[in-house]
């Protein structure tokens, strides 16, 4: 057969079923010509690449990295439209799985795109600075997008060359081989990448994007050292730094709106990633729909601005903050700034999902409401409530700054360090540009207490960013947090929180997403992930 390749998940990753991939055979992209006419001048080149970055998911659509701590204690997900998560988090996904298909063919399909350019750039008559740069950001687009099939799936097939029929078979690599791969790409072209660009090319992977991507795989398979000198790399740039509104207070909430979207914070971020919030987490009353519930679990998380944790109060003062978990405004303000409570006033709603009267669209249990009696009021915006064609939509942050330095203190703390000055000093920066005081040693004596604090941290200053699923599993509190029942606010007639789901999730099993049915179907070298 001539070299006329299909461009698609099919040939990723061998999903040859004739009914499902024949209309890719006639048909390629981005061009409809073949590679020998299409691979030409600089324009080729840049539309090939621009086209690699098309897989980098967005916060609240797509790929929808926020829903990925559905899958954790911080949220809980309905609505069936967006992803069966629910069936998930009870233990029943199968090979058939949605959100499973979902990524593991988008990742491919984006990857067949990344190896097409780097097997016909060579082709093109551009200039050897500009196709060096463009080699380096296909690599490390290419990493990226294995090591998110990594983290979920475990082994998968490293796939370098833009498949063809004869050869899409391929057998799985192992956990090992993978994280090799990804992570030597990601630091070899970190070493070569710009560490900015003007605001024009902005959203294009630099220096410090490959950094935290490797700091991340790094963290997750346990490789301190790797995670130290990939953080340190960052912060010893002086590219990034935490943002601060003009009004100190507010800074934190600011990040996450148009007030804070041009910041020095954001390191990888997906450009008007924000699109579909308030069909995700808005409320009824505005128009929008709550797929996304927070539970009781995150905001007991959050301590008192004095920097005690509910643990550690009187059984009484317990009660009355469960009632009402930001009386008197005493607690760390990150949760007003990403908990809409019971009582709360967005936009022109005041928030009570106990009401039941049938006026009240907000109600707990009205089809489009909140199952926990909490929002989210983080990514959420006044002006997305209404989108027109040429209303800028937010973007949204996958990677930024204080994860950078939580991640560099806890690597400290796992290679012995604890006390390490460098530890309180950047998890300090990030409470207290949060409004939160110092941690000291006097309280955090121990590696225990350290390590504590700092899992504490990450869960509140990345509360709903994608972050969470990823950190229980790697510390092994995955089946603790996923199994049993999950609870909301407290109902006032009874006093009690409201019980909204059980979940029996099984952390061996579901620690790995299945590999799809039709990717198992088409490639008789697949093996899939045990208890599928």
């Amino acid at each position: 057969m001539n070299k006329r390749y299909i461009y698609s998940t099919c040939l990723a990753v061998g999903l040859l079923t004739t009914t499902g991939c024949e209309k890719f055979l006639v048909q390629d992209h981005p061009t409809s010509v073949y590679d020998e006419l299409w691979w030409n001048t600089a324009a080729d080149a840049e539309l090939g690449l621009y086209r690699c970055y098309v897989g980098i998911p967005h916060g609240l659509s797509g790929r929808q990295i926020i829903f990925l701590d559905a899958l954790s204690d911080q949220l809980v997900a309905r609505q069936s439209t967006r992803g069966e998560y629910e069936a998930y988090v009870k233990g029943i996904q199968a090979s058939n799985w949605d959100k499973s298909n979902h990524i593991y063919m988008d990742n491919y399909k984006t990857i067949r795109r990344v190896n097409r350019l780097l097997e016909n750039i060579g082709k093109v008559y551009m200039e050897d600075w500009l196709k060096d740069r463009y080699i380096l950001e296909a690599r490390a687009l290419r990493a990226y997008y294995h090591m998110e099939l990594l983290l979920l799936f475990g082994g998968v097939p490293i796939v370098t060359t833009a498949l063809s029929p004869e050869n899409s078979y391929m057998e799985r690599n192992t956990e090992q081989e993978v994280y090799e791969f990804a992570l030597s790409e990601l630091l070899q072209c970190a070493e070569g990448l710009p560490a900015k660009y003007d605001f024009a090319d902005r959203t294009r992977i630099t220096s410090g994007i490959a950094y935290a991507l490797a700091t991340r795989l790094a963290l997750f398979y346990h490789d301190y050292e790797t995670a130290r000198h990939a953080s340190l790399k960052i912060i010893e740039s002086g590219e990034y730094e935490l943002y601060r509104s003009a009004n100190p207070t507010n800074s934190y909430a600011d990040l996450f709106s148009y007030a804070g979207e041009e910041n020095k914070e954001r390191i990888f971020f997906r450009d008007e990633g924000n699109s579909g919030a308030f069909t995700a987490i808005g409320m009824p009353s505005e128009g929008g729909q709550s797929v996304l519930s927070p539970t009781a679990a995150i905001v007991d998380t959050y301590q008192l601005k004095d920097g005690r944790n509910l643990s550690e109060l009187s059984a009484d003062s317990i009660a009355l903050f469960h009632r009402d978990p930001n009386h008197k405004d005493m607690r760390d303000p990150r949760l007003k700034a990403s908990v809409l409570l019971v009582g709360d006033t967005f936009m022109s709603s005041t928030l009570n999902p106990f009401d039941n009267s049938i006026v009240n669209a907000n109600r707990l249990g009205n089809q489009f409401s909140t199952v926990t009696g909490y929002w989210v009021k983080k990514h959420l915006d006044e002006r997305d409530k209404v989108n027109t064609p040429t209303t800028r939509i937010l973007d949204f942050m996958i990677i930024r700054y204080a994860e950078v330095l939580l991640s560099y203190a806890e690597t400290l703390v796992e290679l012995g360090e604890w006390d390490h000055p460098d530890v309180l000093y950047y998890v300090n920066l990030v409470r207290n540009r949060a409004g939160m005081p110092s941690a000291t040693l006097k309280k955090y004596d121990s590696k225990e207490k350290m390590r504590a604090l700092i899992r504490q941290e990450r869960s509140v200053e990345l509360a709903f960013e994608g972050v969470h699923y990823f950190d229980i599993r790697r510390w092994g509190t995955w089946k603790e947090v996923m199994n049993g029942t999950v609870y909301g606010a407290v109902d006032p007639e009874t006093g009690r929180k409201i019980e909204v789901e059980t979940r029996t999730t099984n952390g061996d099993r579901s620690f790995w997403w299945p590999i799809p049915e039709v990717e198992m179907l088409s490639n008789p070298k697949m093996e899939q992930n045990p208890g599928y």
